[in-house]
């Protein structure tokens, strides 16, 4: 109970995610070994953070900069918007389109809603469409990001629950398609009721073709990601290590738009982001420790498992708990706190480690949308300066549809896993 509540005052007074769990597991620590602890800390706080695996996420978010950096965001648009931009609501589809194709470039549900915010959701205003619905397809569509691999989530899933890496990327394959089209026929049945607007024409072969070729070298990235994991050449880690090495390649030699100082730059942000999903992890390895030694997560199982025997039941108890929990909490810090909590339940009810993984992960990045305070729905607001009352209201239809394909993911384990299976995880 005492470190439950030095946790929640601290979140509440507003401390770093990552202070407040490290202080946290130190008054666990404490009540363990007594004035030991000091010496019990460093030694956990580095365990949790000597696995290879993690060094794959500064590299993703490296290469995502130098791709960002170098104008590709634009190109894959400009692509999407040939493909889709003649349906009605075309800027809407377009949006949807553009978050699978930069999937494969940032694996971020907030970097995603923060890009499109800046620059789709002006042009999708300046089109006819109302700011809120134009904030909420933006939200709707930025979890396709981290589904669609390069995940950051799965790479972080992986590596702690030792569950393969590149089995979770070939799972999230489909839900990330799937979300993109659930979201595009919400549009699409709104259009006419919205009355949103429709003023491109059908692009011909020869100018989509070219719009494909400007966009190509930014396509190839998660093919070349993603083939090298899958085919067994490279490890998530070495695989991340190519796609900077390839986007360094593209943006100083090919776009000419790549310099020293804006490198340099660069390597700061991911400093500055990796610092602080590290330093949530290695508070989170003491809180999680201490857990572990309490054998909470042994009796958070019993409880459960005592409350219903019904596999449906519990699996639904797991995706509420995560759905909600999210909501408050940074998702990479709570799932290494309920991964080794959660994870043995799943166990117990028979649950394939790919399909609890891809699981998850999807209920923690539909959380960053949820209402009231789902991350992505601040980064819109803070980006647009609209309100998040508003974009929630217009976002309830895109929500219902990502949880109805939750719950067909988590329920459907043959469906899921047809993807992994077919590539041989």
């Amino acid at each position: 109970m005492t470190v439950a509540i030095v946790l929640l005052a601290l979140l509440v007074i507003g401390a770093p995610i990552g202070v407040a769990l490290g202080v946290a597991g130190l008054v666990g620590l404490y009540a363990v070994g007594g004035s030991s602890f000091t010496e019990l800390a460093p030694g956990k706080v580095f365990n949790g953070l000597n696995i290879f695996p993690f060094l794959a996420m500064p590299l993703f978010i490296l290469a995502g900069e130098i791709m960002n950096h170098t104008g590709i965001t634009s190109r894959v648009v400009a692509f999407a918007q040939g493909l889709v931009g003649h349906l009605r609501g075309g800027l809407a589809h377009t949006n949807m389109v553009a978050s699978v194709f930069f999937a494969g470039i940032t694996g971020a549900a907030t970097a995603d809603a923060a890009a499109f915010g800046r620059t789709l959701v002006p042009a999708m205003v300046k089109e006819g469409y109302a700011r809120p619905y134009a904030c909420a397809v933006t939200a709707a569509g930025s979890i396709i990001g981290p589904t669609i691999p390069p995940s950051g989530l799965m790479v972080l899933y992986g590596s702690l629950m030792g569950v393969s890496i590149g089995g979770l990327f070939a799972t999230g394959v489909l839900p990330g398609i799937l979300i993109c089209a659930v979201c595009m026929a919400i549009i699409a049945a709104g259009g006419r009721v919205k009355g949103l607007p429709k003023h491109e024409r059908r692009r011909s072969l020869r100018e989509l073709g070219r719009l494909f070729r400007s966009s190509l070298l930014a396509l190839v990235m998660p093919v070349l990601i993603l083939g090298t994991i899958l085919f067994g050449i490279a490890t998530p880690t070495e695989a991340a290590a190519i796609a900077v090495a390839y986007a360094i390649v593209i943006g100083a030699f090919v776009y000419r738009a790549l310099s020293l100082r804006a490198l340099f730059a660069m390597l700061v942000r991911t400093a500055q982001i990796s610092g602080v999903i590290y330093l949530i992890i290695g508070a989170a390895a003491i809180l999680g420790w201490w857990l572990s030694f309490e054998r909470i997560p042994q009796a958070l199982a019993t409880a459960v498992m005592g409350f219903s025997q019904s596999p449906d039941v519990v699996l639904l108890l797991i995706i509420g708990l995560l759905l909600v929990v999210g909501m408050v909490m940074d998702i990479n810090a709570m799932l290494i706190i309920l991964a080794p909590v959660l994870v043995p339940l799943t166990q117990q009810i028979g649950m394939d480690p790919l399909h609890a993984g891809i699981v998850f992960v999807l209920a923690l990045n539909i959380s960053l949308m949820t209402p009231p305070i789902g991350a992505c729905l601040f980064v819109l607001s803070s980006v647009t300066a609209e309100r998040v009352g508003r974009i929630a209201y217009e976002l309830m239809p895109f929500l219902i549809g990502e949880m109805l394909l939750l719950l067909l993911i988590a329920y459907s384990p043959a469906f899921t896993l047809w993807v992994p299976r077919w590539l041989g995880f």
